[in-house]
Formats: structure tokens, sequence, C-alpha cells
């Protein structure tokens, strides 16, 4: 729809981007792990058993959980606007329209969020001994396995919306370096104090 490039805060770039490599590398490490052990529901064959894959994913999990964190706090408070919105129902009817692929986004946005907390909450439910000794009816490691499909299916939502609405020029936004003097990183601290002083004091 847009043509022109919008300004992404940097913030949102950073966290963003930290958090979209964190999250593919906890994506793909987990598929390896679900490969090597279990495959009932289909696999590649890629990797044979390997302990080292379990290590692997736990620490792109590990550093997920507080990249997730900043960035899911930041979102509700900086970013509310591109989530869900309490008029999410009343846009859907207006199909095909802009608003209604706004709300999509929005949409896509906030299924993204809940899929890694999922994920990540699952995951820290697990124990690493449970695939390697056969364990693969554990109630977390279900949930962690529903958790790895719906990243798939928001991932490929997110960036088709995105995509739609945006175009070429808003994927680009999220890779400018160019960033406005009340961006600067020394003032993030300042900035982060705001969106909270702002939440509590409405």
């Amino acid at each position: 729809m847009s043509k022109t490039q919008p300004y992404q805060p940097l913030f949102l770039r950073v966290s963003h981007a930290l958090n979209a490599f964190l999250v593919l590398g906890a994506f793909l490490t987990g598929f390896l792990v679900y490969d090597s052990y279990d495959r009932r529901f289909g696999g590649l064959g890629l990797t044979e058993e390997k302990r080292r894959l379990i290590d692997i994913h736990g620490t792109f999990g590990f550093f997920l959980l507080f990249v997730y964190f900043v960035f899911v706090v930041y979102s509700l408070i900086a970013q509310r606007k591109k989530l869900i919105q309490g008029n999410t129902l009343q846009t859907l009817t207006k199909i095909n329209k802009p608003a209604w692929w706004y709300t999509l986004l929005r949409i896509s946005n906030t299924l993204a969020l809940i899929a890694v907390a999922l994920s990540v909450i699952s995951g820290k439910f697990q124990q690493e001994d449970w695939l390697p000794n056969g364990e693969f009816n554990h109630l977390w490691y279900f949930v962690h396995l529903i958790a790895w499909v719906m990243i798939l299916f928001s991932i490929m939502i997110h960036i088709l919306m995105a995509i739609k609405v945006g175009g070429v020029p808003l994927i680009i936004s999220m890779f400018n370096t160019h960033y406005q003097p009340q961006d600067h990183p020394k003032l993030w601290f300042g900035n982060v104090r705001n969106w909270f002083y702002r939440v509590f004091n409405k």
C-alpha cells in the first residue's frame, strides 16, 4: 500500500532485530532437535541424535528470554498502536480496505508475541533429559511443539502482512541505520523511564 519509507524508532529496529535473530535461531535448532529425536509427525532426517543440539537450542532460548521480555514490554508501552486494538472486530468487517489490512498486520504482530511467549514459557518447564531418554509424551513438550508451529505461521503471516501494508519500503525501514537525534542510544534509559511514567500515571 505505502510507497514511502516510514521512520522506525532505533530502539524498535535494534530490539526487533535481536529478537528476530534469537527466535529464528531457536526455531531452526528446535526443529533439528525434534528431527534428531522425535519425528513422530514427520521429519527430514537431517541430523543424528546429538545432545549438543539441545544445548545450542537451550542457549538461544536462554538469551531469548531476556531480549523478548524487553521487546514485549517496549511493544506494549511504546508501540501499542501496532498491536490488537479495541476496535479490531469492527475494522475486520471492512474487508479488503486499508483498515482491514492494517488490522491483520496488528493481529499478526500480536500473535507473534504470544507464540514466542508460549515457546519461552514451555521451554523453561522442560527437562533436557526428556528427549535423550525417549520421553516424548510430557505435556510441556507438546506445548513447546505447538508453540513451534505457531511461530512458523505467525512469522509467515507477519512478513506477508508487512509486505502487503508497507511493501518493500516498510521492510527496508527496519534495516535502515539512520536515526533521529531523539532516538540516540544515550537517551534510551530516559525514554524507558518516561514510558513507564506515562503508563502508571494515566
